[in-house]
Order: structure tokens, then C-alpha cells, then sequence
């Protein structure tokens, strides 16, 4: 009989582009735990101190500060240095008193935007599935593989339903309470998480095509009046009239 499952080897010319590792080198890279985020969608908790960030210089020393619970993802202490860091989380090195929310980036694909702590307090997730468990309550499968369960009161009138995939819950960490409810719809501020224009953010202007989501197609209008277009799955809503988050340079030069 074969072996079963994935390897835990990743070598450096294999591995994604945004961890900034030098490739001639060394041979090998650090594999991610299975977690939150896919392989090519995170960076490892040592890779985004040592080569990101540059805040240790050798994978031993980051691992003695990880391993002491001085980093903080999501606002709990994570101890593996292979934990994945992906789309939105937030990140917090408690020694030095800073914090980082991860961000797309046009050319880098994910890249640490510096926040403050207070806002690092929170976060945004986008509703990937809805599915109704026993009971008929309602459960919110988010982007960073979390669930979300809405308890209802009357399975055959769910009021408490006021969720559509696509849509952005902002949660407060770590309790990951419900503060704010974002929907993918005109007007809204988004910032794009895939495609050519990844890493932009502007306005929604249009929605157009269809029925089905993944066929629809939505324009923005960036801030200096540029428009772009781009697939309804690439759109991560990220607040009404203004951004619930602080968005880089990068993200508003559109």
C-alpha cells in the first residue's frame, strides 16, 4: 500500500514567492502546519518573523521567541513556529508592541500591513458556505476555515438569518463576537484579494451578470478615479461609506 497524505517537506525553490526567502541558499523551507489557511495562501509564524518582518535572524531565535508565547495571532498565543498566517489575521509581538494585519499585495501576494494594537483587537471574515445544522440554526463557514454558529429561534422563520456568502462579519478577538455585518453590494468599500488588480481597494460602482455569484463580475472606482473590474469572488468587502481597517499605499493608489 502507497503512503497516504502530504509531505511535510517543502523545498525553497517550491515555496511561495511572498516569503522572501533566498532560494540558493538553503535547500529546504519550513512546511506550514494544517490550519486556517492553505499552503499558498499563508506564511509560517517563522518565516514571517525571520524573513518578512526581519525582527529575529535565525530560525532558532524565533522559535525561542515564539515558543515563549510572545507572539499573538488572532489574539491568543501561538507556540508553533509553523502556525499559517493568512488573509486578515492579525498579529502581535508583545515585546515590541507592534502589530500587523496580513494584507494582499499586488506584488508580493501577502504582505504585513503594520497596525495599532487597538485596531489589532479585531477582524474581518468573509462568508465562504452557509449550512444549516440540527436544530435549523444557522452556520457561517468563514474564510479562514472558522465557523460562526447563529442560533434561530424559529426554524421555519429564520429573522435571525440576515447573512449571504460573500457578505464580511467584523469579530472581536479573541472572543470572535459579531460587532459589525458588511454586505457585497453597491457602494461598499472592498479591497481585492485575487486576479490582476489583487491588493487594490476602492468603491463598488456596478455588479453585473449572473445569476450565478462566481459569473458575476463587479467594477471599483479607486481613489484617484480609475475604475477596474474583476470576478465577485475576488471582492473581500471591507466597510459601508469608509474602510473599517487601515489600508496601506498600496491598496488606495488605484
Amino acid at each position: 500500500m502507497g503512503r497516504m497524505g502530504g509531505t511535510l517537506r517543502l523545498k525553497r525553490y517550491g515555496a511561495p514567492r511572498f516569503w522572501r526567502l533566498h532560494v540558493k541558499e538553503y535547500k529546504w523551507a519550513v512546511h506550514p502546519t494544517p490550519g486556517p489557511h492553505p499552503l499558498y495562501g499563508c506564511i509560517p509564524l517563522i518565516v514571517l518573523l525571520r524573513d518578512v518582518l526581519g525582527m529575529v535572524e535565525t530560525a532558532r531565535e524565533g522559535k525561542i521567541v515564539i515558543s515563549s508565547g510572545k507572539v499573538k495571532v488572532d489574539g491568543k498565543p501561538r507556540r508553533d513556529y509553523r502556525y499559517p498566517v493568512g488573509l486578515m489575521d492579525t498579529v502581535e509581538i508583545r515585546d515590541v508592541g507592534k502589530a500587523y494585519r496580513i494584507l494582499p499585495h499586488p506584488r508580493y501576494g501577502l504582505y504585513p500591513h503594520e497596525v495599532t494594537v487597538d485596531e489589532a483587537s479585531f477582524k474581518l471574515c468573509r462568508i465562504e458556505d452557509k449550512t444549516t445544522t440540527r436544530g435549523g440554526h444557522l452556520q457561517l463557514n468563514l474564510h479562514d476555515g472558522s465557523n460562526y454558529l447563529v442560533k434561530v429561534s424559529n426554524p421555519q422563520n429564520p429573522t435571525e438569518d440576515l447573512y449571504q456568502t460573500y457578505d464580511v462579519l467584523k469579530l472581536t478577538l479573541p472572543d470572535r463576537a459579531i460587532a459589525d455585518h458588511v454586505k457585497l453590494e453597491k457602494g461598499v468599500f472592498a479591497i481585492i484579494i485575487g486576479g490582476k488588480n489583487v491588493g487594490l481597494a476602492g468603491k463598488i460602482l456596478e455588479i453585473s451578470g449572473g445569476p450565478a455569484k462566481k459569473a458575476m463580475l463587479v467594477t471599483l472606482e479607486g481613489k484617484e478615479g480609475d475604475h477596474f473590474t474583476t470576478p465577485y469572488e475576488y471582492v473581500f468587502p471591507v466597510g459601508r461609506e469608509a474602510p473599517l481597517i487601515s489600508l496601506p499605499g498600496w491598496a488606495m493608489r488605484g
